[in-house]
């Protein structure tokens, strides 16, 4: 397609150069061939304004950055918000996209979220998937890896490519750092979900307002005009919650509350089972009863958030209800990883803030026999060269919340691992230990855990690698908290 079309498509004003052909999209002057048009953006760590004119020798048609940056060989586009318009020249390049396309943000349970969603379409006879930390999950559950939000062409490609593989509906991952970057732009999303909001992503927002404002860009400038917002509204009234509402709100959004303060889709009772919960929902002025097949108050959240984006979206509610009680677990989420010889169940859960971390204990507490004298074990950790102010806190939530807790290591990257587990401790009581190796720290729960504990594996959940040092001197090492939990239960079994 002609330059100048795609520039005209978008709204943005060529100056030159719009008779060449476009081949591609690029932000890595790496994979720059020609007919490109490359994206030269500052970013932390590397400023690709530097590296113009080796993207332009390489064929670059078109360099899309600042005003004032020198640009010579090729169309410069410049631009205030240079990844905006990157974006959305780069969406009238990649087309077709889904016809249905619904987006979650939120601190926690975006994973689950556009997951449950992609399963409830799948069960209710639509072709869909999803795109978010577990990578992009496919109609036939395949999956490839990927960050929570990709960047640009990534999402952009992946969309197209779902389209031509015949996916008609989509949900996807909006992180704050996805938003502020312009990484999920151009598409059309019929219908967004906001989750809950809490602490995370310090080092990279200034404080929670700007972390917010990060989240609400969804709200205020992704989503189409007219469409569903999906907002958890709990028992806690939650101030945040509140405040999305008025987003919504002022865009003249459709506005659908759930929850137990919920108007759309009002949680009415929830009963904790062996293996799942009993829910009372009431939705159009009827009471209807649901067993969901998942542990934790906050999956009952994130299968209430997904049923209301599926509704939104057209999907039949009878259908949408039925199919709440089908579904299936989201890898390492409250993923129980395996049953030890002493009949303690293990979990593996994501939970890497505060909050997340209470809300997987809380979600396990139901289910110790504590008439029994079961206990609940917890194993985290804290990632290195991410939020400090943190970590503290974690550790006062799992020794309040739980009757063990072994810290071990998370995630050390370029920091000292034992100087993240002495914060970590700083905020934990007497109920806590220190074991650095992360494969002992969990050999040694599972081995302490009699019949009536559970163990809870927190921080890395689906990940499979852990990642220590930085930059040159970064090395991942494999390691997935599922498997090695099998592995040191397997080897409790043999002694």
């Amino acid at each position: 397609m002609k330059l100048g079309r795609l520039a005209s498509a978008a709204g943005i004003a060529l100056p030159n150069g719009g008779e060449g052909e476009v081949t591609g999209f690029a932000i890595d002057h790496r994979k720059v061939a020609p007919g490109t048009v490359f994206g030269a953006f500052r970013g932390a760590s590397f400023n690709a304004e530097e590296v113009i004119p080796d993207a332009i020798a390489a064929g670059a048609i078109a360099v899309v950055t600042r005003p004032g940056v020198a640009v010579e060989g090729a169309a410069h586009i410049a631009d205030q918000e240079p990844r905006r318009a990157f974006a959305h020249l780069a969406a009238q390049f990649f087309t077709p996209v889904p016809e249905t396309i619904v987006a979650v943000t939120g601190t926690n349970g975006k994973t689950s979220t556009v997951e449950m969603t992609r399963q409830i379409w799948r069960m209710c006879g639509e072709r869909a998937a999803s795109i978010g930390t577990l990578g992009v999950t496919t109609p036939d559950e395949s999956v490839s890896t990927g960050l929570t939000t990709p960047d640009i062409v990534t999402f952009l490609s992946n969309m197209s490519g779902l389209a031509r593989e015949g996916v008609t509906h989509v949900a996807y991952e909006a992180s704050s750092h996805g938003l502020s970057q312009y990484r999920n732009e151009g598409v059309p999303v019929s219908a967004c979900a906001f989750t809950n909001f809490s602490r995370d992503h310090l080092d990279y927002h200034k404080d929670m307002e700007d972390y917010f404002a990060a989240k609400m860009r969804l709200f205020d400038e992704v989503v189409d005009e007219g469409a569903a917002a999906i907002i958890w509204h709990g028992a806690d009234d939650s101030e945040w919650s509140r405040r999305a509402i008025e987003h919504a709100q002022k865009r003249s959004l459709r506005v659908l509350t759930v929850g137990e303060r919920g108007e759309f889709l009002r949680l009415a009772a929830r009963t904790p089972t062996q293996l799942g919960q009993d829910l009372e929902i009431e939705f159009a002025g009827e009471t209807r009863k649901i067993r969901l097949p998942l542990i934790g108050a906050y999956q009952v959240a994130n299968a209430l958030v997904a049923a209301a984006l599926a509704m939104a979206t057209g999907t039949d509610a009878a259908r949408v209800f039925d199919a709440i009680g089908r579904l299936q677990p989201v890898r390492g989420r409250l993923e129980r990883a395996v049953i030890s010889a002493s009949g303690a169940p293990v979990y593996v859960d994501y939970a890497h803030t505060p909050d997340a971390l209470e809300a997987a204990i809380a979600a396990l507490r139901p289910h110790v026999e504590a008439a029994k004298g079961g206990r609940l074990i917890t194993v985290f950790g804290a990632g290195g060269d991410r939020d400090q102010g943190k970590r503290e806190p974690m550790g006062r939530a799992a020794s309040e919340h739980s009757d063990v807790v072994i810290v071990t290591d998370d995630n050390p990257r370029g920091e000292e691992p034992a100087a993240i587990r002495a914060q970590v401790l700083a905020g934990a009581g007497e109920n806590a230990r220190d074991i650095g190796d992360r494969r002992a720290a969990i050999a040694a729960a599972i081995q302490e855990a009699g019949q009536h504990d559970i163990v809870l594996v927190a921080g890395k959940g689906h990940e499979q690698g852990q990642i220590i040092g930085s930059g040159e001197n970064m090395r991942v090492l494999p390691f997935d908290d599922v498997d090695v939990a099998r592995q040191c239960a397997a080897e409790g079994a043999r002694q």
